[in-house]
């Protein structure tokens, strides 16, 4: 029973790496650094109301033995076709925003060239290297040390941060207006933490370590695994926009656009406050962070969209993994092609796509678990129901108000 236990423990933190990255480095510290505290509540309240939809790929798969996009297909084939449209037009972008930030990181990190292109072509190609070295094995196990460096050193910025600064805080929330700063919010809340369809990448992972491990995860330790790295999110997420806050709101200095000058700053906000003795220590720390969510996306979008293929027209292509992981190199190449000067379009697009298609991923994830196709024993109590139908109510809201108002 322990044994089983402790090898349960993964998905939850490979769920964690995916979502600390993006949401987390960039929009997390830029929300501090342009509104203070003043989108806490914001943070807050979308981790509250995601967190059953994500929690049910995990529950699903522990109960069931499948993944979501199984129990899609079981709800109808009409709703797998819109998933696996949805997905296939939003996954470049998403791989291209993730892989740009992993290269300016790498670019201040490594030298060699300030070129991201070149440095994107090189850090997908490690990724695409360690896959086919170690597949699932391997980033199960890179991911807790990945998870623990980045943890300690946020933690210690924050807190010196913190001691350092002599100011009043003001934690008067706010609620952003007009386009721009409206916008953002929406980009925020897309990743924060994580866009919701990595829900059905936990579920394949959480399958995937079954078959690893042969053995047989039981719905309980899935969910406590699961909560685990979400509670790290939420904590990390919180630290960010406080990092930001601390250390640039009211400050002159802006975030570039530009994805080598954005890491650059990034960097400069850990070793402000750590020294600069530390600069190579967190600078480690956040291209391994970035990396990690590089590989983790690397490697779910082509699993899913491989499953899907299968799904859809009931046959088992013997390479498809392989031509989707190449489709999403040479797709995200292009991208960054056109995008390269200007990172902040390309995370806003990514950002702004995965809200916008939340409440679909949400209402499918609530119908299945409280559905026929879910053992009874295995559905969520009351509580986590109300949760689920609010939850859906507020993304629904928030994606008409901001098509409302731009």
């Amino acid at each position: 029973m322990k044994k089983s236990f402790l090898q349960s423990l993964g998905p939850g933190l490979l769920f964690a790496g995916a979502a600390i990255g993006v949401s987390h480095l960039v929009q997390s510290t830029r929300a501090g650094a342009d509104f203070g505290f003043g989108l806490l509540w914001a943070l807050l309240l979308v981790n509250l109301f995601k967190y059953p939809f994500f929690q049910f790929g995990p529950r699903y798969a522990a109960a069931t033995g499948e993944t979501l996009l199984d129990g899609y297909k079981k709800l109808g084939k009409w709703v797998l076709v819109l998933y696996y449209i949805i997905n296939f037009a939003t996954m470049f972008t998403i791989q291209a925003a993730v892989t740009i930030v992993t290269a300016g990181l790498a670019s201040q990190l490594f030298g060699l060239t300030d070129n991201l292109v070149v440095w994107s072509l090189i850090i997908m190609s490690i990724s695409i290297l360690l896959l086919i070295i170690g597949k699932y094995k391997l980033l199960d196990n890179m991911m807790k040390f990945i998870i623990i460096i980045l943890s300690i050193s946020t933690v210690a910025a924050v807190i010196i941060a913190l001691n350092n600064s002599s100011d009043a805080f003001d934690v008067t929330q706010i609620i952003p207006s007009g386009t721009v700063e409206l916008t953002f919010l929406i980009a925020f809340l897309g990743w924060m933490p994580a866009p919701l369809d990595i829900s059905i990448w936990h579920s394949i992972w959480s399958v995937e370590k079954r078959k690893v491990n042969n053995i047989v995860i039981k719905p309980k330790d899935a969910i406590f695994d699961f909560n685990v790295g979400y509670v790290g999110t939420i904590i990390l997420g919180v630290c960010f926009v406080l990092l930001g806050a601390l250390v640039m709101y009211k400050s002159s200095e802006t975030f570039s656009n530009k994805g080598g000058e954005f890491a650059s700053q990034l960097i400069n906000l850990y070793t402000k406050n750590l020294g600069a003795k530390s600069y190579i220590f967190i600078a480690i720390a956040a291209f391994t962070t970035m990396f990690s969510t590089t590989i983790t996306t690397l490697d779910a979008s082509p699993r899913a969209m491989n499953l899907s293929t299968n799904l859809i027209f009931n046959k088992k292509f013997k390479f498809g993994y392989w031509f989707w992981l190449g489709l999403l190199f040479i797709g995200t190449l292009l991208i960054l092609q056109f995008y390269i000067a200007n990172m902040g379009v390309l995370v806003k697009i990514a950002t702004i796509l995965s809200f916008l298609t939340a409440p679909f991923y949400a209402i499918l994830n609530y119908i299945l678990i409280t559905g026929k196709h879910t053992p009874k024993e295995h559905q969520p109590k009351i509580f986590t129901k109300i949760l689920s139908l609010i939850g859906i109510v507020f993304l629904i809201g928030f994606s008409l108000w901001f098509l409302t108002n731009i």
